[in-house]
């Protein structure tokens, strides 16, 4: 995934209406992508449930963040997912 072009605007149309534009810049990005991680260490829960719980708590649809979430936070929803066989298990080298 490429890294985003700052600042990253996101459109969220429901129904060909305009319901909401976020504006990230990469201080925005950061300090959102914190608070998630500071979110699952201080709750104890995973990072998809981090993520949810932070969207919800500042309005933001869930669906519209993927493009602003850091790469560690993605890798650890992606072994979240692998653990709970949401998603297939991508092979890893013995080590």
């Amino acid at each position: 995934m490429e890294k985003p072009i700052y600042p990253l605007y996101i459109v969220i149309l429901e129904r060909g209406l305009l319901i909401m534009v976020l504006y990230f810049d990469e201080e925005t990005q950061n300090d959102f992508c914190k608070q998630i991680e500071k979110y699952a260490e201080e709750w104890k829960v995973s990072f998809m449930d981090a993520v949810i719980a932070v969207c919800e708590s500042k309005d933001i649809p869930v669906e519209s963040v993927g493009k602003i979430l850091s790469k560690p936070i993605i890798e650890k929803i992606k072994q979240e997912g692998e653990g709970l066989n949401f998603l297939p298990k991508t092979s890893k080298l013995p080590i």
